[in-house]
């Protein structure tokens, strides 16, 4: 049994929970503190990779990253290609997974009471202490449901996948271009096989979803 596809599909969904872990919580902080007008128009920005088609999305990483782009030809003079390569899958799955952070963070911090954070620097604490040391714990519930759920789209992700990274076996293939490839093919018992499996690693995810909101109505009720 071939077991790249879980390994690769694994390791592009940590990578990229981790890079939208800090660029969701970095943009969800600052965005939450910006003026009303300027707020919405970052946040139809932001929020695009959310309503778009991931299709439509993973045409867009094509028009930007594309060996025949200038952002592309560039990287390219480095050794740096994105295109039929398991690190583009990472970027792929970081646009696509980062509305989902970025939205779930900024409900945390837009709920934080802003009075600890007074109170913290009337007491000669910086903005970083008070931002890691009070902030963050404070909404640690939310920003954590955030991380799970975009770990989640990361690891499902096909549509901007497929159109940056397509399918190549051992090197690209990922659970659900596995999935549509096996499909398409005809062999349907191998297909159903990895879709128990994204179905049993879906299940987990959500209900760690469902523990952390528990745990967080109980700490919002006491």
């Amino acid at each position: 049994m071939d077991w790249y596809p879980l390994w690769n599909s694994l390791r592009i969904a940590a990578i990229s929970c981790v890079i939208v872990f800090f660029a969701g919580i970095l943009g969800a902080y600052y965005v939450a503190r910006m003026p009303r007008v300027v707020k919405g128009l970052l946040d139809v920005v932001l929020t695009l990779p959310l309503v778009l088609p991931p299709t439509v999305v993973g045409y867009f990483l094509l028009l930007l990253l594309g060996t025949r782009r200038p952002l592309g030809i560039f990287l390219m003079q480095f050794g740096i290609k994105f295109v039929m390569t398991w690190y583009g899958g990472v970027v792929a799955a970081a646009v696509v997974a980062f509305p989902l952070m970025y939205r779930t963070a900024r409900g945390a911090f837009e709920s934080f009471d802003e009075t600890l954070a007074y109170s913290g620097q009337t007491l000669g604490l910086s903005n970083t202490y008070i931002f890691w040391r009070i902030r963050m714990p404070y909404c640690r519930q939310g920003i954590l449901a955030g991380t799970v759920l975009a770990f989640a789209r990361a690891l499902g992700e096909y549509g901007a996948t497929s159109m940056l990274v397509g399918y190549t076996p051992g090197k690209t293939a990922t659970i659900s271009t596995t999935v549509y490839q096996l499909w398409r093919t005809g062999n349907d018992a191998r297909a159903m096989y990895w879709v128990l499996v994204n179905l049993a690693i879906s299940t987990v995810v959500l209900l760690v979803v469902n523990m952390l909101e528990r745990r967080n109505d109980r700490g919002v009720r006491s």
